[in-house]
Parts: C-alpha cells; structure tokens; sequence
C-alpha cells in the first residue's frame, strides 16, 4: 500500500523559494563583479564617425576587435594599422585578428596613407609640445616632423596644438603601453584613410 504524500507548510514553500532566490541573486551579483565574459560585444555596437583631434579617447574602453573592424585595405600579417579617418589604431596578430583597437589625439602633421615599419624606439623623453612622454614609436616622417605614436607620462590628452608642427599621435596610458609591448623596431606600420 503507497504511503500518502506529505503534504508541505505553506511557510516551507516560501522559505526554499527566497533561499533559493538569494542564490540566484549572488551568483549574478559575482559574476556581474567579474565584468563581461571577454568574448562579449555590445549589442549594435556600430564604429563612431570620424572623431575630432580634440575629442577625448576612451581611457577605460578598448572596444573587441568586432566592435570595430580592421578597415579594408591595410594588409595582412601582425602589424599596427592607423586610420586617419577615424584616428584609431589597430593591433593585429599574424592571424590578422585585431587584439586590440582604441582612438588617439593626432599631431598637426599626419603621415601619408602607406607601408611603414617601426624604426626607433624610445623609453621616454619631452614632446615638442613640452609634455613629457613615454613609449615613443617612430614610424615615419613628413615634411621635416618626425611621426610617432607615444602617452603622456601622466596619462594627460595634449593641449591643443600652438601652431606648431607636431607628429605625436598620442594615446591614453594603458594603450600606449600595449602599443610599446607589441610595436617592437621592425614591425609593420599600415597607415589609411
């Protein structure tokens, strides 16, 4: 003979059912704390247009590969490829797979569109603009303005330009040093519109 179903309290119901909500709740809580799984991309993340030399880049955000593509004609292979147009910068492994992209405070003097390589590398020094700067990467240069990519030391977008001829394509902090870590001398400089 089947022995009859215990029937529950009410209040036992209610009491599973608020634990078993509280652990919901932490776990969302801790993964939220973890940030975005690394893969992620925002939904409808569309690339911005072009941004002015005096719009603040992003400190904090270095958008997924996805989120901005690589732009069509800038060649293959790890290189560091510039887009005047959108005064962006994209690392790209020799997959082709951008590892990382974020805007920059251009110079008043751009490069050409074309192929270039790294050719000098300095730790720190003072931009012509007097702002002591670091992760200096010489690429190329125009009209007598040495071109390269550097970060204020202290992390500071530059003033803006005096007039004076300026090559420094400046970048925040954190992207300068990844620039530095992957733009060793003789690596591929793609520059387009």
């Amino acid at each position: 003979m089947p022995v009859p179903a215990r029937r529950l309290p009410s209040w036992a119901w209610v009491t599973g059912l608020t634990a078993g909500a509280i652990v919901v709740v932490c776990a969302l809580t801790v993964q939220a704390e973890k940030g975005p799984h690394p893969t992620a991309t925002a939904a409808g993340a569309k690339p911005s247009a072009s941004a002015s030399a005096d719009a603040k880049p992003s400190a904090s955000v270095s958008p997924t590969p996805r989120a901005v593509p690589v732009p069509d004609g800038s060649g293959s292979g790890r290189r560091i490829v510039y887009s005047l147009g959108q005064d962006r910068v994209w690392l790209v492994d020799a997959d082709d797979e951008a590892r990382r992209t974020f805007t920059v405070w251009p110079g008043t003097v751009d490069p050409a569109s074309g192929s270039y390589t790294v050719s000098l590398r300095k730790d720190a020094t003072t931009g012509s603009d007097g702002v002591a700067i670091e992760h200096i990467i010489y690429f190329s240069a125009k009209s007598g303005v040495n071109i390269a990519f550097s970060n204020a030391v202290d992390g500071s977008s530059p003033p803006p330009a005096s007039g004076a001829p300026t090559g420094g394509i400046r970048m925040p902090k954190a992207d300068g040093a990844a620039l530095w870590a992957f733009g060793a001398t003789g690596t591929n400089v793609r520059v387009v519109e």
